[in-house]
């Protein structure tokens, strides 16, 4: 099917609606805490520069070459801000997520080898069993609607369980599930302390009633590092193991115990989230476009002849692979990142000091009118050029050195369960169920994406 015989919806799939009038700090605090999205200007999706303050100078940048000036060529002048690293400590340490310079250049050293393409190939068959088991319970639902959201983390979650650990039995799955879960969703909330500027010694009331979950999870996974140091690798080698067997080229140091922990629960928590939000909403804007649909299935069903999808498959699916780059940019699980300027620097042509917070509107920038056409559409075909796309204005993994390390993992994983899904069912929405896109944390579906799954 050629892309002009598509037939386009009339409307546009489901989105935040950006603030219209500056808000005052109480305000901007209750909605932030309801959704981190709303605070983003609806002037941000076509200026280059945002500036303000609530409770501290802050400025929201949407100019690639501006964002590669951040992200790239002063890195060091640009950290995480103080607000990214409270929320996120207490679950997972400093980790290569948190973690700044020296500490971080090592960390990330040491676990780049892990995610070699070789090795992200070679835990491609978890992904294709996981895909599998999926495509089975939503086939046993039958004609009843499926909660397409708690289907893709139960799926994803499944895959980064047993890469992790190799399903050996020493992690109790639902636990740490349950652990991630009650952390999203209330020590994730920002609090007016952090808006305020509040050194993190002071206790955040949320996070401190969540830290009880999390230290039992740690405890768990301290064990269970402990055990497989002691075992030593499977005959094929999970994550675990390629992470024991890591060492920084540079100093020869390896992880210990706290350190493998921290960065395996941050690839637990990374690694199973962004990637199930990503085929939620994926799946979710299919069932909106069903021409875009049937051409995917079309090209899945060619390449998969009534099985599910491997690693080699994917780059034999390119448009399954550009339906998961579109939803990225529609719906990024990281909406907005921020920094907290260390010196003095001109961004945009705009003054900024040393403690003001730099942030980078993901969401904002995706839907930008200044660098894509028509952007609240839902369009695949606006990746079949990527070189076409500039490199700053697409950044659902962020860029520079420290752009997700597991990100060939995560694309791998959602083409490899998408076109399976894909190949076996035609997808449709529920009446009146539209999922609500808010953050906390990540960008996820309130309510749920509901869908009708008929099985081919």
């Amino acid at each position: 099917m050629s892309t002009d015989q598509i037939e386009r919806p009339d409307a546009l799939p489901v989105r935040v609606p950006l603030v219209q009038v500056e808000t005052g700090l109480l305000k901007s605090w209750q909605m932030m805490r309801e959704n981190v999205l709303s605070i983003i200007p609806e002037v941000a999706t076509r200026e280059k520069i945002v500036s303000g303050r609530t409770g501290k100078r802050w400025h929201m940048i949407m100019d690639p070459a501006t964002i590669r000036h951040v992200l790239l060529d002063r890195l060091e002048d640009y950290p995480k801000s103080d607000v990214t690293k409270n929320l996120l400590r207490p679950a997972i340490g400093e980790s290569l997520f948190i973690a700044e310079g020296a500490h971080w250049r090592w960390q990330r050293r040491t676990a780049a080898p892990a995610f070699s393409h070789r090795n992200v190939l070679g835990l491609a068959p978890v992904m294709t069993a996981a895909a599998e088991r999926s495509a089975s319970r939503i086939a046993q639902a039958g004609p009843r609607a499926v909660n397409l959201l708690d289907e893709m983390i139960t799926t994803t979650f499944d895959v980064i369980a047993e890469v992790t650990f190799s399903g050996d039995g020493s992690f109790d799955r639902e636990a740490v599930h349950r652990a991630i879960e009650a952390y999203i969703d209330e020590a994730g909330k920002i609090s007016l302390l952090d808006v305020l500027g509040v050194p993190d010694w002071v206790p955040r009331p949320g996070r401190v009633m969540s830290l009880q979950a999390m230290s039992g999870m740690k405890e768990a996974a301290d064990a269970a590092i402990e055990a497989r140091a002691r075992q030593g690798p499977g005959t094929l080698p999970d994550l675990l193991d390629l992470l024991l067997a890591g060492e920084d080229p540079k100093s020869g140091r390896r992880m210990d115990t706290g350190e493998l922990r921290d960065n395996l629960l941050t690839f637990i928590v990374a690694g199973h989230e962004t990637t199930a939000l990503t085929l939620a909403w994926s799946l979710y804007l299919c069932a909106f476009d069903q021409g875009v649909q049937e051409r995917a299935r079309e090209e899945a069903q060619q390449v998969l002849p009534g099985r599910a999808a491997t690693g080699e498959d994917v780059v034999r699916l390119p448009y399954l692979r550009q339906i998961v780059e579109e939803a990225l940019r529609l719906y990024p699980p990281a909406g907005i990142v921020s920094r907290t300027a260390q010196k003095a620097d001109v961004l945009c042509d705009t003054d900024v000091r040393p403690g003001d917070t730099v942030m980078i509107p993901i969401y904002a920038l995706g839907r930008h009118r200044a660098l894509w056409r028509d952007p609240d559409s839902f369009d695949p075909d606006r990746f079949e050029d990527r070189k076409a796309i500039d490199r700053y204005a697409y950044l659902p993994f962020g860029d520079g050195p420290r752009i997700c390390i597991g990100a060939s993992f995560a694309l791998q994983e959602a083409v490899i369960i998408l076109a399976t899904l894909l190949s076996r069912f035609r997808f449709t929405p529920v009446r009146g169920r539209d999922p609500k896109p808010v953050m906390i944390i990540t960008l996820r579906p309130q309510g749920g994406v509901w869908l009708q799954a008929e099985e081919l």
